[in-house]
């Protein structure tokens, strides 16, 4: 193992292997442990992700390189027998850059480096062919030109392609030897004009700018945007891996391709990929002719074949993993540029996980830690299909996932209308409202210009399963006149438009989707999650409905459900307006007492579907202006409907305006200025408790106040609950144990845990409201500033979307600390919208809560997470780690 910067490979022996990949990069250690295990592959030597890291810190190479990359040199040479700069043999480079973590695409290479005005003539003698020479001098002086020279790499490409229309050719490969002669010169003369300089003949100069661009490209721009959006680290560095030549593009018994183990689409066991006769390098991912399936390299170079398919087997048994490979054939040898584990979309994912497991290749823990959580939302919702083609319009945050298409409309009466004549719909708005409710149900997909990840209209969207795409700004919407513009264009209501939630995109016109499938394979790999995980997983849910699904994908109880929504459907809102408007308590109680039956009714479902696990209803929360109706035209309806005074309706949403409502008249001091709400609510439940027990339902119902600041609220409430409680079952004659705790959203309720929970026999955080109240950040408002905060670095995360784990999640572990001193069997638990994101289950997990909730779609996530957190405190098994690494999938 060397010692130093640069690491060799080559005849049969390398400085260093898999194990390896932190220091050489992954192209790196896997190139050196391929050399080690037998397989094919050119030599080389690697500069250390060190030297990177000295670079960034630097801008210069560090001293004493240059003797150490001369050594290497020297050593290569002596094994290809050739010479670096040799006019009559001479010795050919590429040079590539390999990180720690696969960035595919994302940062450069450069091949056929050492060719100059002489060695070009040597490679052509020595080849006995021209013309494969000055092809792989115009490849050289253009991947140098671009990379190194940044000269554009269309204007290399506009040269071959006045060459190839002056002669006829359609195909690079149809230039002849004087063609491509001709390109260089012309690619040299560009070159010239460009920076003012020659390009260089040197191939010592070419190596080392060659060197110094690859770790200059770790920081380019597309290689920083790929790192921020998949969390890698900014600081890893990559390593260069400097190789022999072999060539794809000398005739017709050479070739080069890309291949995978298995099929990164499906998971299928077989091998999958592509090739092309008398190519190099890149001309088989750059379109320039279209590829042939691997199989067809059986026909036509069936030797080589049959060595890649050999190969390709070990590099999967050794690795244990399905394999990436690029591969080149040069005159009927074959050799492995690379391997790496392969990207996969997420149903392949779980498929080769579990078909490894039963093949012996890997055990149930790995194939477990394989699986990214956050990614497995893929899986749970419809996605746009591959295959179609897209015209982006604007893109916004990926609220909810999944793909929805409809005719866009602005209002939600107008959803409601299309959807009942069997129209497909987005809702499209600045922002939604508890008014839209009924138009986000009845909607295929939800889009609005602002508004951040945990936002109203991304909050029930994701709730409901439905995709949305959040803060598209780019979108300038009319709601009066119903139309919404993107630059210059107009988008009308009733036009078609698809929405794309798990990537945030908006795309003109109806593009087609693909349902989600469970395979048995996802449900067996859950069972082995399950089995690991000590957190339990509920849902939020607010509907009969979404607690059947929410059982489906496997939650293990209801940890929060927002009785609010409950009245947003078709009518039932008119008894809760009534019940505002009402000038006294009698009048309240009989507005509300047309209430109970509805609330009593989705109850007994939701305890139904829930039976014989937990089910946290919350009181209502929000403020009573949320009910109210705000356009002139829809107060006059009320007016007439109610049969009340328009001057008194005026009066009333006057009095309910408020400044801030979510700082506000809301949650549990809603119950304490109107006591009858929390009294009616107490008695629709316990009543449809008492009703499903007589039909043999196990019910365990958990009665949560929200928002509460100080014990003495959560008392006054509590009585009250329990005596309303009391009454129905005496009336009943059934008894039906539950608990009475509270919704944890306020730093003061933290800060006097140990007091709340002398009451409160459970804790549930409302982690959105806490994280609104710790930072003082509205979620509504955050959109327009807070993806500023993330890009620089001022936050690592929005904190509504991953838990702010110094300030938001202090505050946790300090409640349940002292909550649980003064009530050790004190359940606690999360209900906010960090419950499935991964990184914060982990962290609940470790703060030692009992469960998390989240909406039913992410209920899987929130389980594999869960899963993740306890294996990643078990002792971990010497064989398998460098196999437990997740892998990359494709979106």
């Amino acid at each position: 193992m060397s010692a130093g910067y640069v690491y060799y490979f080559g005849g049969g022996e390398a400085d260093g292997g898999k194990e390896d990949k932190q220091l050489l990069g992954g192209k790196g250690a896997n190139l050196a442990e391929m050399t080690r295990i037998g397989v094919p592959v050119p030599p080389g030597f690697t500069l250390s992700t060190d030297v990177c890291r000295e670079y960034m810190r630097h801008e210069r190479l560090p001293e004493g390189l240059d003797a150490e990359v001369a050594r290497s040199l020297s050593r290569l040479e002596k094994e290809k027998g050739k010479g670096f700069g040799d006019p009559d043999r001479p010795l050919l480079l590429s040079v590539r850059s390999g990180a720690a973590i696969s960035m595919p695409g994302m940062m450069d290479t450069i091949l056929n480096l050492g060719l100059n005005e002489e060695t070009v003539e040597g490679l052509a003698r020595e080849a006995e062919d021209r013309r494969f020479a000055f092809d792989s001098y115009r490849r050289f002086v253009q991947m140098y030109g671009d990379v190194v020279l940044r000269i554009e790499h269309a204007d290399f490409e506009k040269i071959l392609s006045g060459k190839k229309s002056e002669t006829g050719a359609r195909y690079d490969m149809d230039l002849d030897a004087d063609a491509l002669e001709d390109v260089v010169k012309q690619y040299k003369k560009l070159v010239l004009d460009e920076t003012g300089q020659p390009f260089p003949d040197d191939p010592q100069a070419q190596l080392w700018g060659a060197i110094e661009a690859v770790f200059a490209s770790w920081n380019n721009q597309r290689a920083r945007d790929y790192r921020r959006v998949h969390r890698i680290d900014q600081n890893l560095g990559t390593g260069v891996n400097v190789m022999a030549m072999v060539y794809g593009n000398m005739g017709e018994n050479s070739a080069t391709g890309v291949a995978f183990t298995r099929h990164p689409g499906t998971g299928e066991n077989r091998f999958f990929g592509e090739f092309l006769i008398n190519a190099q390098g890149e001309d088989v991912v750059a379109g320039i002719r279209d590829p042939l399936p691997i199989d067809e390299l059986k026909e036509q170079l069936p030797e080589a074949y049959k060595e890649l398919m050999e190969v390709q087997q070990k590099l999967e048994n050794h690795y244990t993993d399905m394999q990436d490979l690029e591969f080149t054939v040069e005159r009927g040898r074959l050799f492995l540029l690379q391997t790496r584990r392969g990207k996969r979309t997420m149903a392949a994912a779980v498929k080769i996980a579990v078909d490894m497991v039963d093949e012996g290749l890997i055990d149930e823990r790995t194939a477990v830690l394989r699986i990214d959580p956050m990614q497995l939302d893929q899986l749970l919702h419809p996605r746009l299909d591959p295959k179609a083609e897209v015209e982006m319009l604007a893109k916004g945050l990926p609220a909810s996932p999944g793909a929805a298409s409809g005719q866009v409309v602005f209002q939600a009466e107008e959803a409601e209308r299309r959807a009942a004549d069997g129209v497909d719909v987005i809702l499209v708005r600045e922002e939604t409202s508890p008014d839209d409710f009924s138009g986000m149900v009845a909607a295929r997909g939800i889009l609005t210009s602002r508004g951040g990840m945990t936002s109203h209209a991304a909050v029930v969207a994701r709730g409901m399963g439905k995709p949305c795409v959040v803060g598209a700004s780019d979108l300038d919407v009319d709601l009066v006149g119903k139309t919404f513009q993107v630059g210059d264009l107009t988008v009308n209501e009733g036009d078609w438009l698809t929405i794309d939630g798990t990537g945030g995109r908006v795309l003109q016109g109806k593009v087609p989707t693909v349902e989600p499938e469970m395979s048995d394979e996802f449900r067996r790999l859950m069972e082995w999650a399950d089995a690991r995980r000590r957190l339990k997983v509920r849902t939020n849910a607010d509907t009969p409905n979404d607690a059947s699904k929410a059982r489906e994908f496997g939650a293990e109880g209801i940890g929060l459900c927002r009785t609010e929504h409950m009245f947003f459907e078709g009518e039932r809102i008119w008894p809760v307006r009534e019940m505002i408007l009402a000038e006294d308590e009698a009048a309240r109680r009989r507005a509300l007492e047309k209430l109970r039956p509805i609330q009593r009714e989705d109850f007994e479902g939701i305890f139904r579907a829930m039976d014989g696990y937990p089910v946290t209803i919350r009181l209502l929360d929000p403020p009573l202006h949320e009910f109210l109706p705000r356009g002139e035209e829809e107060i006059h309806n009320l007016a007439e409907r109610l049969d009340v005074d328009l001057d008194h309706v005026r009066a009333s949403l006057e009095k309910h305006r408020e400044s801030n409502p979510m700082l506000g008249h809301r949650g549990v001091r809603l119950g304490m200025s109107h006591p009858e709400i929390t009294e009616m609510q107490a008695r629709a439940m316990f009543q449809a408790a008492v009703n499903v027990s007589k039909a043999g339902v196990k019910v365990r119902p958990e009665v949560m106040v929200p928002l509460v600041a100080d014990v003495a609220e959560l008392k006054r409430q509590e009585k009250l609950i329990r005596t309303t409680a009391q009454k129905v079952f005496e009336e009943s004659g059934v008894e039906i144990p539950f608990l009475v705790g509270t919704m944890i959203e306020l730093p003061r309720a933290c800060l006097t845990a140990g007091d709340i929970a002398g009451v409160a026999e459970f804790f549930s955080f409302g982690t959105n409201d806490l994280t609104q109240t710790t930072f003082g950040i509205s979620r509504d408002d955050a959109g327009t500033f807070l993806p500023l905060y993330v890009t620089d670095q001022i936050l690592a995360d929005d904190p509504f979307q991953v838990l702010d784990e110094p300030g938001v999640g202090r505050l946790v572990k300090l409640a349940t600390q002292e909550g649980r001193a003064a009530r050790p069997d004190l359940k606690v638990g999360i209900c906010g919208e960090h419950g499935g994101e991964p990184q914060s289950v982990t962290f609940f997990h470790k703060a030692g809560l009992d469960y998390v909730s989240c909406s039913p779609f992410r209920v899987p996530v929130a389980r594999l997470a869960a899963a993740h957190a306890a294996l990643a405190e078990e002792p971990e098994p010497a064989q398998t780690r460098h196999e437990a690494e997740r892998v990359p999938v494709e979106a």
